[in-house]
């Protein structure tokens, strides 16, 4: 028979064991609800892997990297599922960078961005740049305030992406047409919804994965305005292999989170790298939660559908983090 004290020890030792492994975790949520989707799925996956996960409350991006930024010594982890890359390096770089932050693969690829206006009006005024809006006439007809000025449901003020659309404004000399507005991305787009519903013409600016491209379809609804040549703050070429310029980089969204995972969580390090999310499936998410689908315990049971649905891909991603400790 075992005696106590060889008892006690052999607890303490498989209670020290388990502490290397599992980890106290904590999911940075967005502003964005339309993100909380790819976060949550990575969080039931960690939940899975027997690690404890918390959920912030909706944060700020620079808020959220400079949270992930301040704990890069912790022994705890702390993660954000939606750094946009590269239209964030800003961002990344006034949170320390690399030497605070680690950046993992792609987690949702090609994800597009650029100005879109309704294909019945494209069509039949035959615009297809944006500065095809240097023309007063055809810029009123995006007019929602009788200005003159064509409207631009724009980015909200912070994000780094406002900033490519004020170059762009200044670069392409469109100031003295386009009104670029800004305030709550949400409650403007649903003003731009309701105009286009009664036929008039409308511009905005948007991005894939989003409920938007489910609800009007690139090509049949909408389109995507492209720009005359390349025109970046940072310098960069926007322009796409098959020659098309939309004005912003095709982006992926990746796992960003405190650099002390690499050596303190290997496990977690490794799922965050190996993870992979269709851009389809997200705006087919969104896409839900703008029909209606729009509470927690929805969002929830999108995720468990998505987990079942993909469970042997779920599988061999545990058992290759499991593998890295």
């Amino acid at each position: 028979m075992l005696n106590r004290k060889f008892l006690i020890t052999l607890l303490v030792s498989f209670a020290l064991a388990s502490s290397l492994y599992a980890a106290k975790v904590t999911a940075l949520k967005t502003v964005l609800e339309e993100e909380s989707f790819q976060m949550q799925i990575v969080v039931e996956i960690l939940k899975k892997m027997g690690h404890t996960v918390e959920i912030s409350n909706a944060l700020e991006y620079a808020i959220a990297f400079q949270t992930i930024s301040n704990n890069y010594k912790s022994d705890d982890v702390y993660f954000m599922a939606a750094h946009w890359d590269p239209i964030q390096s800003n961002m990344i770089k006034g949170a320390g960078g690399l030497d605070k932050l680690a950046i993992f693969s792609k987690y949702i690829k090609n994800c597009a961005s650029g100005y879109v206006i309704d294909k019945k009006t494209a069509d039949k005024y035959n615009i297809k740049y944006i500065s095809d809006l240097n023309d007063p006439k055809i810029a009123k007809l995006f007019d929602s305030n009788d200005n003159g000025k064509a409207d631009l449901t724009g980015a909200s003020v912070g994000w780094e992406v406002a900033k490519v659309i004020e170059y762009h404004l200044d670069t392409f000399k469109l100031r003295d047409n386009i009104d670029h507005n800004q305030g709550s991305y949400s409650a403007l787009l649903s003003d731009t919804m309701a105009r286009y519903k009664t036929g008039k013409a409308v511009l905005f600016f948007t991005w894939t994965p989003y409920w938007l491209s489910g609800k009007l379809i690139p090509g049949k609804d909408i389109v995507f305005l492209q720009v005359t040549k390349s025109a970046h703050p940072d310098g960069i070429s926007t322009k796409l292999s098959n020659g098309a310029d939309y004005g912003f980089p095709i982006n992926s969204q990746k796992i960003v989170a405190n650099k002390s995972i690499n050596t303190k969580h290997k496990d977690i390090a490794k799922l965050f790298d190996i993870v992979k999310l269709s851009v389809n499936d997200v705006s087919g998410q969104n896409m839900l939660m703008r029909n209606g689908q729009n509470k927690t315990k929805d969002i929830k049971r999108h995720v468990q559908t998505w987990l079942k649905m993909n469970k042997s891909k779920v599988d061999s991603w545990i058992k290759e983090a499991n593998s890295a400790k």
